[in-house]
């Protein structure tokens, strides 16, 4: 199973990039960790936000790679543990399939990649920064990982 993050967003801030880089290097080499970033797209005065949101949701469906499963990160998915994720993780790897994890734009997700989605995942009821979902998703992936590898990262 290969993990990707497909995240709408380009020219993260250095402590984004540099916490990513950290977390990702600590995934084992057979997730095959990758990230595909899609260019956010220019917003002026009185934006039309149905057909912006239509344009990224293309851009990340074009981003997926065949027979992928697609989680989606919104505020309105599912909350999960640590102990959840870890468990999803043993779910999605004996599925075979590999996954690809989806950070919308600024407007959210398009209808098109939410009704793609095989799973929606919350981190929080609070709507945070697409920066700091980067760093909070990979480090999620590393704990998760690590609770099923019995590494001592994880301490609960």
């Amino acid at each position: 199973m290969k993990l990707r993050l497909i995240a709408v967003g380009t020219r993260m801030p250095g402590w984004v990039e540099e916490a990513f880089a950290d977390y990702s290097r600590r995934l084992p080499p057979e997730y095959g960790f990758a990230l595909s970033e899609i260019a956010v797209t220019p917003r002026g005065k009185n934006p039309d936000l149905a057909r912006l949101k239509r344009d990224e949701g293309e851009k990340i469906l074009k981003a997926l790679p065949r027979e992928v499963r697609l989680v989606t990160l919104d505020e309105r998915g599912g909350q999960w543990t640590t102990e959840q994720l870890a468990l999803r993780l043993q779910r999605w790897q004996q599925d075979g399939r590999d996954v690809a994890l989806a950070i919308g734009g600024p407007d959210g997700h398009a209808p098109e990649v939410l009704a793609r989605a095989e799973e929606s995942w919350g981190l929080s009821k609070l709507v945070l920064p697409h920066a700091l979902v980067r760093v909070l998703v990979v480090e999620a992936l590393y704990r998760a990982w690590s609770l099923n590898a019995n590494h001592p990262y994880h301490r609960a």
